[in-house]
């Protein structure tokens, strides 16, 4: 009888030692935060989606049926028609990707960018991030929308492909607001001895700034990529919606509302209901998953 016991300890070691530490996290993001798990259900939802958009649509997005306009929602087009008799599911669906596509490359790109020019700020100091952060301050006094429109009139002369311009509008306002959050932590991490010693070893400042001090503020840098995805969804939308973004034929949720928001408001509805409620949902799902993952990194809320 008492060895039962210790054999119960010995496989509970067991099985600790096997998680990893992600595994860990994803077992405590789900337990304690289960908004932030049907977040991350939402977002995965999209993802399978946008990926497999051609085997999961059933219609082709870009097609017109100008026999079947205004349909409302039937057994054969789910979500109804819009006024050119293209299916609105597919279009949501293909919409998925265009939103994934842009969201994810400009989240990643500015926050990585934020991420080099934080911790470079914080290592050296001195007339270097003073110039920097003054710099980073009058980009992040604009709001996010008005400096994406700023970019698109700036550099819309430059670069040909619609995709590519508001990747870049996009990708630029989010530059600051990472760089700032980063250099608060890489701060704290300058004044840790290991990076003097690397100092004293003769390593180069690259080095140092790559090697020893980027990987210790990689939590708040993966926070930022999930909360700038949402941001930059709703950033593509809005400026799809206003003419600036993405063009057709490629499908856009911001497209679809342009088409339909207003026009066809009373006499064909789901035409805006659909893909607002596709906006909506997108955001929502990688702001809670965001959050959740912000709580489940952070020593100090996990406490808690």
């Amino acid at each position: 009888m008492a060895e039962t016991p210790q054999i119960e300890i010995e496989s509970q070691l067991e099985d600790l030692a096997e998680r990893t530490p992600w595994t860990a996290v994803l077992g405590d993001l789900i337990r304690r935060k289960p908004l932030g798990a049907a977040g991350g259900v939402i977002v995965i939802v999209m993802v399978v989606s946008g990926v497999f958009a051609p085997l999961i649509a059933p219609f082709d997005p870009i097609v017109n049926d100008y026999s079947n306009p205004h349909n409302a929602p039937n057994l054969t087009n789910w979500l109804g028609t819009d006024q050119f008799g293209r299916d609105i599911l597919s279009r949501i669906i293909y919409g998925a990707r265009t939103a994934l596509l842009i969201g994810f490359i400009s989240s990643f790109v500015g926050a990585t960018t934020g991420l080099v020019l934080g911790v470079a700020s914080a290592y050296f100091g001195g007339l270097f991030d003073l110039i920097l952060q003054r710099i980073m301050d009058i980009l992040m006094a604009f709001p996010l929308i008005i400096l994406a429109l700023s970019m698109i009139a700036i550099l819309g002369p430059l670069v040909e492909n619609d995709v590519i311009l508001v990747i870049l509008a996009i990708t630029i306002p989010f530059v600051p607001r990472c760089a700032r959050v980063v250099r608060s932590s890489a701060l704290a991490i300058r004044e840790i001895p290991y990076v003097d010693a690397a100092r004293a070893c003769g390593f180069s400042h690259i080095r140092i700034i790559l090697r020893h001090m980027t990987p210790n503020v990689m939590a708040p840098f993966l926070i930022m990529i999930t909360a700038f995805v949402g941001q930059a969804i709703l950033l593509e939308a809005s400026l799809s919606y206003l003419g600036l973004g993405v063009q057709e034929p490629i499908p856009a949720w911001g497209l679809m509302l342009q088409g339909g928001a207003e026009e066809y408001a009373e006499s064909a509805p789901w035409i805006a209901v659909f893909p607002g409620l596709a906006i909506t949902l997108a955001v929502f799902g990688f702001n809670l998953f965001g959050d959740a993952l912000r709580d489940t990194l952070d020593p100090k809320l996990r406490s808690q």
